[in-house]
């Protein structure tokens, strides 16, 4: 079996089982745009991630960043200082206009409404390619990256958490409908999918993104839970004293950082999308 149909195996292990999706009253995977909003605010008041230098460190002055999955503009927007043009790409026309709101009076912004890889041949060719927490949602990983290279000249970055997205309430969904959830994949197999798309290595750096709050989850943040775990909005009440007595894994802080620079010696051809 080859890294990327392992890939895609373990992301499938993911998927809530129908009798519990069936008894949820809104869909456990939207979420409110403002929640994206607020972690691009948030990137941009703080210091540079690993994610941010890394990009930086191949992004020229005035160049060009293409943000894939781009949600409030977390991680391209805070290379605004280096960056001239940046291409956001997301199938939220919401996100996008979100986005264009803090992206006004930073830097210019061009925004396309759409699902990669299919918008890939409506983007330009840009410097940096950046596309953060959107791995664990695409079981076709290998096209996705190979379409990332093929619209970025010096360095595409991924960033992902270390740990399925969903792992942190891994507990939950046991003590509340008894399922066990899968502990693959990991940041590591989608690090192998990478290797195995390009023909070479690639860098794979594991950081802490933030500490756990020790208040413990807001009510947004309980309702979020909620959400995700399929349960009705009369026990949001009784998840929050769940969470209060075990204030958060840490497991979602865990993050890694993969990127590769292009026209490597002995690199494979990107593919050709055209211009």
């Amino acid at each position: 079996m080859t890294a990327q149909e392992r890939w895609a195996e373990a992301l499938a292990a993911w998927a809530i089982p129908e009798e519990i999706l069936a008894q949820a009253r809104e869909s456990p995977w939207e979420l409110p745009p403002q929640a994206f909003a607020s972690r691009a605010e948030r990137a941009l008041e703080s210091a540079h991630s690993p994610t941010h230098q890394l990009a930086l460190e191949a992004l020229p002055a005035g160049g060009t960043v293409l943000d894939v999955g781009a949600g409030g503009g977390a991680a391209s927007l805070p290379l605004a200082g280096s960056a001239d043009l940046i291409v956001a790409v997301d199938q939220s026309q919401e996100m996008l206009d979100r986005m264009a709101d803090l992206a006004r009076g930073r830097v210019r912004l061009q925004t396309v409404r759409g699902v990669w890889p299919e918008a890939a041949q409506t983007v330009p060719l840009v410097d940096v390619a950046v596309c953060a927490n959107v791995a664990y949602n695409v079981p076709g990983l290998s096209e996705f990256i190979l379409a990332l290279g093929a619209r970025a000249r010096r360095r595409v970055v991924i960033e992902l958490t270390w740990h399925h997205p969903q792992a942190s309430l891994s507990w939950l969904w046991e003590r509340f409908w008894g399922l066990s959830r899968p502990e693959s994949p990991t940041a590591a197999d989608a690090a192998d999918v990478v290797r195995e798309a390009l023909g070479r290595p690639v860098e794979v750096e594991r950081w802490q993104r933030g500490e756990v709050d020790p208040s413990g989850p807001s009510p947004e943040e309980v309702a979020w839970v909620r959400r995700r775990l399929c349960l009705d909005p009369s026990r949001e009440a009784e998840l929050a004293a769940v969470l209060a007595e075990r204030v958060g894994s840490g497991a979602s802080h865990q993050m890694a950082t993969i990127w590769w620079d292009m026209a490597a010696p002995g690199a494979a051809p990107a593919l050709d999308l055209g211009r």
